[in-house]
């Protein structure tokens, strides 16, 4: 499969590059079809003198119309939206939250991988930050991410797989809705994957879509390995992934709560904390 031709940089603390921001704040517009300066502002984790000059340049461009106080989608007709979309917050700017501590997580995620192993990485930030501490590795990888697999694939000799499916932009990820989609020919030791919150619900995510194909990839598994920060510790998103049972290993940074982190370990999970 071809790897869609993106350039992203995997240095902690970069911010996403004006083209890719713009291509985001596109994208929010067309799921929103309106977005007030303020709200994209928020959304995009950038100024509003960023944000208007953004807006100034794409009107221009005629991909999108400005309003005051914000703007809107160009009119398509009865078409609607042009894209599908899921719930959840966009790849580059859950990138930028918490990057130190993200990027800790993902290098002792990274030291749980064997040489010659093979696993599956879904998509996500925290699992994204993984690349930089596999490049100089020998593995097999599935992923969903196509901007995983492009980093790798440029700047690695790790074998990269990816499930076939539609590309959705905004969290970076490659989905399908079909069950044969090539994930139930791969067979794997561990899967590596994030969750926006983990508690005695269990380990949640946004979208039912994203649940779908993650248990997919996750049947084709034998250990389950959560990357969540301690923010993620004790919440909940829409969607249940799985049971607290079914996670072998999380990794978490030393802001965890002790207390929440024992109770996890009650549930038989091997508990990891990473060091910034």
């Amino acid at each position: 499969m071809v790897t869609p031709q993106i350039t992203y940089n995997n240095r902690p603390g970069k911010h996403m590059l004006e083209i890719q921001r713009q291509q985001l704040l596109l994208d929010i517009l067309d799921e929103k079809r309106f977005a007030t300066v303020a709200e994209l502002t928020q959304m995009l984790k950038s100024s509003e003198a960023t944000i208007r000059r953004d807006l100034v340049k794409l009107d221009k461009q005629n991909k999108l119309v400005r309003v005051h106080g914000g703007a809107q989608a160009m009119d398509k007709g009865n078409k609607g939206s042009s894209l599908k979309h899921i719930a959840g917050d966009a790849f580059w700017v859950s990138k930028e939250t918490k990057a130190d501590v993200k990027r800790a997580i993902a290098r002792k995620a990274a030291e749980l991988c064997e040489e010659g192993e093979s696993v599956i990485i879904n998509g996500g930030s925290s699992t994204y930050m993984m690349g930089e501490f596999l490049q100089s590795r020998n593995l097999n990888i599935l992923t969903n991410s196509f901007v995983l697999a492009q980093e790798l694939a440029e700047r690695s000799t790790n074998q990269i797989s990816m499930p076939g499916g539609e590309i959705y932009r905004k969290q970076g990820i490659i989905l399908s809705a079909y069950e044969n989609d090539t994930t139930q020919h791969y067979s794997a030791s561990k899967m590596f994957m994030g969750t926006p919150g983990i508690s005695e619900f269990g380990v949640t995510e946004s979208d039912a879509l994203l649940i779908r194909s993650e248990q997919k990839l996750r049947r084709q598994a034998e250990k389950l390995i959560i990357l969540a920060d301690s923010s993620k510790l004790e919440k909940r998103s829409s969607f249940i992934f799985c049971s607290l049972e079914e996670v072998d290993v999380l990794i978490t940074d030393s802001g965890a709560d002790p207390a929440i982190i024992e109770k996890y370990t009650q549930y038989g999970i091997q508990v990891l904390i990473a060091d910034q």
